[in-house]
């Protein structure tokens, strides 16, 4: 278990993506994958209100609406740790406080609770002044709705206005950082919001862990790209350098006896303030391998092994 930055939510350290529920994974399969996350130890669930507006014919907060009746039906909402966000659904666009106010209470009905454990401004929001939102987020900590706050998609700059905001004015101060961070993207990661999240604790849950499932070492061709709906998220990798970097991934596999994806998730771990990464998956079958991750510890040589192959990103 480990501790998301400042706060006192302690958490396996693999969060469940739940962007995939209501868009590959429909309401019984996603049930299937949280069921099984659970019982593999897992608690820790990921999701936002715009997850999945972009799918045709849905309009946002579908996942949050699976989820939400999966805790009902399970009765387990004390033994989960929910994390959501806000500023991309489509009737709740930006970080307005009438909009993180309005935001927030839809998603507390979609879920079916009274609290939300981890709530994250999802994108900034440049046309809203920053202490309005600040503002905003910590009248939510006080009414009770949300425990901790979250920053996801900022500059480092932002992260670090937001945290100078809060703490002048003895608002809730965040607690988590969640930015795009795997071995293929590292450099906008770890040269700019590292530091930041360092010097303000805040716990660094990455997303994309995964880089679309090219860590995953399944897509080597272009005709691979084929095989998945999420296959094209995975295009920009296909190179000379990103297969090296799959290589390198599968020579610590092997050597270990795990699935490539779970060494990936491991390396993301093992960097500092990393205290867990976001996986999505799919079908329950794919979800052994990402617990497999948060499990397995790398050793200094295996970790300078991954961070030579994936230095030029």
């Amino acid at each position: 278990m480990t501790t998301i930055g400042s706060s006192d939510l302690t958490v396996f350290p693999l969060a469940l993506g739940g962007n995939t529920f209501g868009w590959t994974s429909d309401e019984p399969s996603s049930r299937a994958v949280l069921d099984a996350f659970i019982a593999g130890g897992g608690d820790l669930i990921d999701t936002a209100d715009a997850y999945s507006a972009w799918v045709p014919g849905n309009s946002g907060g579908e996942s949050e609406t699976i989820i939400g009746r999966w805790m009902a039906d399970a009765g387990n909402r004390s033994d989960v740790v929910i994390a959501t966000k806000v500023s991309q659904h489509p009737e709740f666009r930006g970080l307005s406080a009438r909009t993180v106010a309005a935001a927030a209470d839809a998603s507390l009905t979609r879920l079916g609770t009274d609290y939300i454990d981890l709530y994250y401004a999802h994108y900034d929001d440049e046309n809203t002044p920053l202490e309005e939102t600040v503002a905003a987020f910590d009248a939510l900590v006080t009414a009770g709705k949300v425990r901790y706050v979250g920053i996801s998609n900022f500059t480092a700059e932002r992260v670090s206005e937001w945290v100078g905001i809060a703490r002048r004015n003895g608002f809730a101060a965040p607690v988590a950082l969640q930015p795009h961070y795997n071995l293929v993207h590292r450099s906008a990661f770890e040269q700019h919001l590292a530091p930041v999240a360092e010097r303000n604790d805040l716990g660094v849950l990455p997303y994309y862990g995964l880089a679309s499932g090219f860590l995953t070492g399944k897509y080597r061709t272009a005709a691979d790209l084929d095989q998945s709906s999420r296959g094209a998220g995975a295009k920009s990798y296909l190179t000379d350098e990103g297969l090296g970097v799959v290589s390198a991934l599968a020579t610590v596999a092997d050597a270990r006896g795990v699935a490539i994806a779970s060494v990936a998730l491991a390396w993301l771990l093992a960097r500092p303030t990393v205290v867990a990464p976001i996986a999505s998956a799919r079908t329950i079958e794919q979800l052994p391998d990402l617990l497999e991750g948060a499990r397995l510890g790398l050793t200094a040589s295996e970790i300078a092994l991954l961070d030579d192959a994936s230095a030029g990103f």
